[in-house]
């Protein structure tokens, strides 16, 4: 832990709202060293993926050249949402600091408790229903990518 990366994730919170966009920063740190920062860019570029965490995640994998941030960890300003939570998983990131809880970013309009719930349920009982489509000509592309020996695994 060390408190100068928590914070540039702070500074970059901040900052966006100035710009008007969210209040949500995140730090991305290899060995010590901040490889990249990121900001809610939700509103600023109409990208509903654009949250803190993952414009970090983008950055950093751009500046290390790589999709597996092994050995990096995630400062963020706000306890990660669902969406970003998958992003740090999926990026191997290996440890993640956060400042504000989902609670409390309930408690000013950022209200994910929805999305956990959505999680949960059966896909065809979602909010959002989800309908299985075409099963037989889907698993194609995944018996060919079974298949495949020169495969990059991620």
């Amino acid at each position: 832990m060390d408190k100068k990366f928590m914070e540039a994730a702070f500074k970059k919170a901040e900052d966006n709202v100035a710009l008007g966009g969210g209040p949500f920063g995140a730090a991305i740190v290899k060995n010590g060293q901040v490889v990249a920062l990121g900001n809610n860019r939700v509103t600023l570029t109409n990208d509903p993926t654009a949250h803190a965490e993952v414009t970090a995640i983008r950055e950093a994998c751009k500046a290390l050249n790589t999709f597996d941030l092994s050995g990096c960890e995630i400062y963020t300003s706000c306890e990660p949402c669902p969406m970003c939570l998958a992003a740090i998983y999926w990026a191997r990131i290996e440890k993640i600091y956060y400042g504000n809880t989902k609670t409390d970013a309930k408690n000013i309009g950022f209200d994910d408790s929805f999305i956990y719930d959505e999680i949960e349920k059966n896909p065809a009982h979602r909010a959002i229903p989800a309908v299985r489509f075409m099963p037989d000509e889907a698993i194609k592309a995944f018996k060919l990518w079974e298949k495949k020996e020169d495969k990059t695994r991620y």
